[in-house]
């Protein structure tokens, strides 16, 4: 059972892509469990609702009977593709709202940032196999919600210090944890390119980490992008 979350930039494998590969022959069978569960409120007791997915639905709920209690509540899902993915991209998107945060942005915009990163992951997730309503349940909107407006998020709290004026680097050193979107970004921007889907938040995320881009730059090139119906498949 896995529960860490990311994208590898070599292979763009999801974890449990990478532990197949690691394995070979022979590979065990294999969940995740994700969510929006902040390791410091899960520690407290405060009720917390995740997601154990497989492709064999007899070890979800295999895992959904070990971990459940009357504080932790546990679903099962089959898309395992669409977990990994919720769980790993929300953490570029979160980042994005950070930079916004710290840019002295309002709620307006948080909100813009939440709706619309869930409408980019949903676009990848599909073009890759994985099922749309996964991205609305707790491993998709969820999670992302939780990560891009808690001060408990280091996806957040980098992109906060990103958008005051430090560099990525700068930024995770202050942190002093790691800060998975950075890590993800790339690779994140790598399968847009390949499933050939508009990504224009990651798109922005990875200027700025990666080419120098100013936060407001950015912003200001989401903002002034070509008109979009909202629901068009190509947004």
């Amino acid at each position: 059972m896995n529960c860490a979350k990311g994208i590898e930039e070599r292979t763009l494998f999801t974890l449990t892509g990478v532990i197949r590969d690691a394995l070979g022959g022979d590979t065990p069978q294999l969940a995740a469990l994700s969510g929006p569960s902040h390791a410091e409120e899960v520690g407290r007791d405060l009720p917390t609702a995740i997601v154990a997915a497989s492709e064999d639905m007899s070890v979800s709920a295999r895992v959904q009977e070990i971990f459940m209690s009357p504080v932790f509540r546990v679903y099962t899902g089959s898309d395992l593709l669409g977990v990994e993915l919720g769980g790993s991209l929300k953490n570029v998107i979160a980042l994005a709202a950070g930079v916004a945060d710290g840019q002295g942005y309002g709620d307006n915009t948080k909100a813009a940032m939440i709706t619309r990163g869930i409408a980019e992951i949903t676009r990848l997730g599909v073009a890759m196999g994985a099922e749309a309503g996964t991205f609305y349940g707790l491993t998709g909107i969820g999670d992302l919600i939780v990560t891009c407006a808690s001060m408990h998020s280091r996806n957040r709290r980098a992109g906060i210090l990103i958008g005051q004026g430090m560099s990525a680097e700068e930024a995770c050193a202050e942190v002093k944890m790691v800060v998975e979107g950075v890590h993800c970004a790339r690779a994140a921007q790598l399968l847009a390119e390949k499933y050939g889907v508009s990504m224009p938040i990651i798109s922005e995320v990875c200027h700025v980490l990666f080419d120098g881009k100013s936060p407001a730059d950015a912003v200001a090139d989401l903002m002034l992008r070509d008109k979009k119906a909202e629901q068009e498949g190509d947004r």
